[in-house]
């Protein structure tokens, strides 16, 4: 019996039996296609933390509040014995000269509001170079004023998403608005710019920080971002603002400096243990689709156990009904897992056009662990029913009703 003898055979016989191949199919296929989707998802949320950091460039510092040992995430850091203050971030782009760009950041929420119209916003208080780290520009007026740090101003620049809801169909620019309790006049307006390391800013309003740290009856930073002279002086400038800040501050490393590459590298691990899990966890409903075609398989001796003797009768040895079964075995897991990955494929081109934002596609790795492990189980698990098959015996088995 030829490969091709034997694939028309299995083929013939799955297709006498087009329900429960089709449900086999099914069991499958679903499989494979939540391996490729989850896996998708798990990628996609790795590559956009990346693509994130990436729009800011690779040559940034963000000094934070309090001293970790570890590489850490923003965010997540312990209290801190000395306050960052302006005169630290001042310092910071007089003392050390690797540094390009230093934007001191205070963040709180106040109302904003003009005439009737009212909302609740975050409002950032930065400088000038705030634009050049944070990678933003204004589609209308003009950015923060460039002025002594600690001298505020009543001055704003609006989202766009602000601007159009408190302006709808007017000019914004020289328009009073009250932030708070502040009046403010608006010289600008941010372009488009959606969601940049957590924050929308599009729904932000920005002032200078020295009238946000007034606002907010503030005296420590929230962050200041330093943005280095080229991606080669970013290790030395790390290590010169650490420094820095221990002799300002009596001695004490009070302080973490993450780099791009240290909180990319964090975030890019953690998701990629979440895509291997998820996948993981997809891959269990192989399993239980390769039982699914145990159970066909089975059956399908069972019900074939004339036609088995008389193959034997005939001469065929019980290699050739092994070969004959797991061929069976071999086309529902292939078919199956190829349809698996067509469904997977899809849904994920449905996703990615419903949120254009999240770049899901599978890892290749995951494509190929799926598509093998679908095969991989079909054998196996149609293994036992062939097995059995092929050890009947020719006369009992021709004599069965």
């Amino acid at each position: 019996m030829t490969f091709s003898d034997l694939l028309r055979f299995a083929a013939g016989s799955l297709g006498g039996h087009r329900l429960r191949t089709a449900l086999s199919l099914l069991g499958m296929a679903i499989g494979v296609a939540a391996v490729v989707a989850l896996t998708a998802l798990g990628e996609g949320a790795r590559r956009y933390v990346i693509d994130q950091f990436a729009s800011i460039g690779t040559n940034l510092l963000i000094v934070v509040p309090g001293k970790t040992e570890t590489t850490g995430i923003p965010g997540m850091v312990p209290g801190t014995a000395n306050d960052i203050t302006l005169q630290d971030a001042e310092a910071l782009a007089r003392q050390i000269p690797e540094v390009d760009k230093v934007a001191p950041i205070v963040v709180g929420t106040e109302d904003v509001a003009y005439g009737a119209r009212r909302r609740q916003v975050a409002v950032v208080g930065s400088t000038q170079e705030f634009a050049e780290v944070r990678q933003v520009s204004v589609s209308r007026g003009e950015f923060l004023p460039a002025t002594d740090m600690e001298r505020g101003r009543s001055v704003t620049v609006l989202g766009k998403k602000v601007a159009q809801e408190l302006f709808p169909g007017e000019e914004p620019v020289g328009k009073i608005v009250r932030v708070g309790g502040w009046r403010m006049r608006v010289i600008g307006v941010l372009a488009p710019r959606g969601v940049q390391l957590g924050m929308n800013v599009d729904d932000v309003v920005l002032v200078p920080v020295g009238t946000a740290m007034k606002m907010f009856d503030r005296r420590s930073l929230f962050r200041i971002f330093v943005q280095v002279r080229g991606t080669a002086g970013l290790e030395p400038a790390k290590q010169k603002v650490i420094r820095l800040f221990k002799e300002r501050h009596d001695g004490e490393e009070d302080i973490t400096v993450l780099t791009q590459d240290a909180v990319v590298s964090t975030f890019s691990q953690i998701l990629g243990a979440l895509t291997l899990a998820v996948g993981a966890i997809a891959a269990i409903s192989l399993t239980v689709a390769g039982i699914g075609i145990m159970n066909v398989m089975l059956v399908a001796v069972s019900e074939r156990t004339r036609e088995i003797g008389l193959l034997r009768a005939v001469g065929v040895g019980r290699r050739q009904v092994l070969a004959v079964f797991l061929t069976e075995a071999a086309l529902l897991s292939a078919a199956g897992g190829l349809l698996g990955l067509a469904i997977g494929w899809t849904a994920i081109e449905i996703l990615v056009e419903i949120f254009p934002a999240l770049p899901a596609s599978p890892p290749p790795w995951a494509v190929g662990a799926a598509l093998a492990l679908s095969f991989g189980v079909g054998l196996l698990f149609g293994w036992l029913p062939a097995r059995r098959a092929a050890r009947l015996d020719p006369v009992l088995a021709l004599a069965s009703r």
